[in-house]
């Protein structure tokens, strides 16, 4: 078979792993992501800490039931656990539909939004079973504590880097003009 010939083929093959990969990634992120959402409901009681670092780093259990980054945590609103869950699934096909429209010879656009789909996955889960997300980390300094998160929160955070990083640095995606 000639060389042009078989090119096609491989890239397919090439994807293919690349895709099992990445499902591997999101897969994962999701599995950390509750496990350690469950050992923090076992073994941490709601709005305790435990230092790990410190004045640097906590581990104190709260429930997020606002946004990214306890957005709306204080808004009392009717429906809000099925508004912000509604607001993450649409995100989450929104994310899935760009991340299977992304080339596969693109891949730290691709790793990025596995991370972001897992992410996203390990929140939603969290709002469908119980109304609001764990989150656990909290990083601070003196008096200024940043927002508490989890590892599907991380794993966002680190996804969005790497596509502003594809987009922005690599010039990916981004439109030329004449």
């Amino acid at each position: 078979m000639p060389d042009d010939e078989a090119a096609p083929a491989a890239r397919a093959s090439a994807a293919w792993l690349s895709t099992r990969v990445l499902v591997a990634v999101a897969a994962t992120v999701v599995a950390l992501d509750q496990v350690t959402k469950a050992l923090v409901r076992a073994w941490l009681p709601l709005y305790e800490s435990v230092s790990i670092v410190p004045q640097l780093l906590d581990f104190t259990h709260v429930r997020n039931t606002g946004a990214a980054f306890g957005l709306l945590n204080a808004v009392d609103i009717p429906f809000k656990p099925l508004l912000m869950t509604t607001i993450a699934l649409a995100a989450l096909v929104a994310i899935g539909v760009f991340a299977v429209r992304t080339s596969p010879t693109e891949p730290l656009a691709r790793l990025g939004l596995a991370l972001v789909f897992g992410g996203a996955t390990g929140n939603l889960i969290d709002r469908v079973t119980a109304g609001y997300v764990i989150d656990f980390v909290d990083v601070y300094w003196g008096g200024w504590h940043f927002w508490a998160f989890n590892v599907a929160d991380a794993a966002i955070t680190v996804g969005a880097c790497l596509l502003i990083l594809d987009t922005a640095i690599l010039n990916r995606n981004v439109p030329t003009t004449a």
